[in-house]
């Protein structure tokens, strides 16, 4: 059984909590916020059509753009209510309930995603397994692109170490999703990898199952 991530500790302790993050977006939607400053950045790095995983997708914000730009997008994320709202909104695109520790899916991707504070809320310790995993699921050559807080209790340093141990390479580091360079008082990250040349290649199924 999948350990309880703090998303999930969140929803426990803060019944509708879920619904809130959900309601939430969709008001800065309808007062016309920009909220496609991410996937902007990432289409930019991806060829017409690419096969993309927007790994804990959540409501679908992110990957539904890089659909409507043009990108074979499949979601992925923990949380039920979530998926339901991104199959709601973004209906063309595929969406699953997963969580990420245990990702084993049959296709591997040109770009993986994983936006919104995803890492710091995965179940404690489980990180490195969830990097492990990505870092599988890459076409060789592939990147992966993560975004997160980097003082919500898991560190940059931190991801980092955790990063090359499941066969991944540091590539460019940011501090904002409009690219301003990573200072050391930046307190959030914006980080492009890709898999190491020592990275066991995708193959099966059975390379990332259980």
């Amino acid at each position: 059984m999948n350990e309880e991530t703090l998303w999930a500790a969140e929803n426990r302790e803060h019944p509708g909590h879920s619904t809130r993050y959900i309601q939430r977006f969709e008001a800065m939607r309808a007062e016309g916020r920009d909220l496609h400053g991410e996937a902007r950045v990432l289409d930019a790095m991806a060829a017409r059509g690419s096969r993309i995983l927007d790994a804990g997708c959540g409501t679908g914000r992110v990957g539904g753009e890089l659909a409507r730009r043009g990108h074979l997008v499949t979601g992925v994320d923990a949380d039920a209510e979530l998926i339901g709202a991104a199959r709601r909104d973004h209906p063309l695109s595929e969406w699953q309930v997963a969580d990420l520790s245990g990702l084993a899916l049959e296709r591997t991707f040109d770009l993986i995603v994983c936006t919104g504070n995803v890492l710091p809320f995965l179940a404690p310790g489980t990180a490195p397994e969830v990097l492990r995993r990505l870092q599988v699921h890459l076409v060789p050559g592939g990147r992966l692109v993560v975004g997160f807080g980097s003082e919500r209790g898991y560190s940059a340093e931190r991801f980092f170490t955790d990063a090359s141990a499941a066969g991944l390479e540091r590539r460019n580091e940011f501090s904002t999703w409009d690219l301003r360079p990573r200072e050391p008082t930046s307190s959030f990250l914006v980080a492009i990898l890709t898999r190491t040349s020592q990275a066991a290649p995708p193959t099966t199924t059975a390379d990332v199952g259980p």
